[in-house]
């Protein structure tokens, strides 16, 4: 199913999801997709909606060193801990190329992943997130064709839903 109520009232209401059709919209293709979700998020709401939503969540940044990220995204492919990338620029490092490709190979009954020169066996409840603070980024199309592209910038109409819901909240609280 595209969109449960019950699901779109634990983000909004639980996880910290803005309750604006335009954050729902993104949040329903996000987990709709086959492609990891790379987030333009100056407000940093899909952030937080993430780490709220991804209960152990570990939250990597491009300024770590190679060798660390390496080490983190080894550990998370092959347990299965999801990973939120945030701040990210224009360009993602190549490090993270076997992620997004995602070519899994079937072994048995389980996956591996071709990373780097190993091959890690891959669990299927690692989940891999990215985050931008830019606003206006530019990817290449190189990038575009590997990711699902979200904007989660607050738009006008969003801010109205948001400004009614936090007075409706106020006005009429939950008996």
């Amino acid at each position: 199913m595209l969109s449960d109520p019950l699901q779109i009232g634990v983000w909004t209401n639980t996880q910290q999801l803005p309750n604006d059709s335009f954050s729902i919209d993104n949040a329903i293709m996000l987990k709709n997709s086959s492609r990891w979700p790379l987030m333009i998020d100056p407000q940093i709401q899909a952030n937080t909606w993430i780490k709220n939503m991804e209960s152990g969540i570990k939250v990597i940044r491009p300024t770590q060193s190679a060798k660390e990220l390496e080490m983190i995204l080894e550990n998370a492919i092959q347990v299965g801990i999801p990973l939120l990338l945030e701040n990210i620029n224009e360009t993602i490092d190549s490090l993270f190329e076997p992620i997004l490709q995602k070519k899994l190979i079937k072994a048995g009954a389980s996956y591996r992943l071709k990373f780097g020169d190993k091959e890690l066996d891959y669990s299927t409840d690692f989940r891999f997130y990215m985050t931008t603070k830019l606003g206006k980024p530019h990817y290449s199309p190189e990038v575009c064709v590997k990711v699902t592209l979200l904007n989660f910038q607050v738009t006008l109409e969003g801010l109205d839903d948001q400004m009614l819901n936090i007075v409706v909240k106020i006005e009429e609280p939950i008996k």
